[in-house]
């Protein structure tokens, strides 16, 4: 078996990104039947932000259409995504093939709206996710060939012989 420390590094990275999802839903879980404009005001209290300004308001407003219901789906969803990068990176740890396509497909995907983000923002963190992904689409193309079957080459049929 041939794990690269770079697919061990992906595989840590996706490691840590599947923890911190799975987490966060567990911490939405743990708001339901909570008063969650309460807990927004204080935050953004806490934050010195001004609460009619356009994005806390705009928090505010979301919090305020939160039910406990959408709470669970949210958690359910980030469990799910987090389970789905914890199992990537165990692929990817343990040098397995799915994983390789698993990692390439899930990072191309991003891609175009990366590519968006930069032509329209062209922000360095917009331009920065853009190579990291681009980088790890390489990464895993590059253990996929590596690992491809190689044809054997045909025998050679003897004229001579029979037909």
């Amino acid at each position: 078996m041939h794990t690269s420390a770079t697919l061990r590094g992906i595989a840590m990275f996706e490691a840590g990104k599947g923890a911190v999802v799975f987490l966060a839903g567990f911490g939405l879980v743990t708001l339901a039947h909570r008063d969650l404009v309460h807990l927004a005001g204080l935050a953004i209290g806490h934050l010195h932000l001004d609460p009619m300004r356009r994005y806390p308001h705009i928090f505010l407003e979301a919090v305020a259409r939160m039910t406990d219901a959408k709470l669970w789906m949210y958690a359910a969803i980030a469990a799910s995504y987090g389970v789905f990068r914890l199992v990537e990176a165990y692929g990817l740890w343990n040098d397995r093939r799915w994983a390789a396509w698993l990692a390439a497909v899930s990072a191309g995907i991003y891609i175009p709206f990366e590519l968006w983000h930069v032509m329209h923002l062209g922000t360095w963190l917009a331009t920065a996710a853009l190579m990291f992904n681009i980088a790890i689409v390489a990464v895993m193309v590059r253990e996929l060939l590596r690992r491809a079957p190689r044809p054997n080459p045909s025998p050679r049929r003897d004229p001579g012989g029979p037909a």
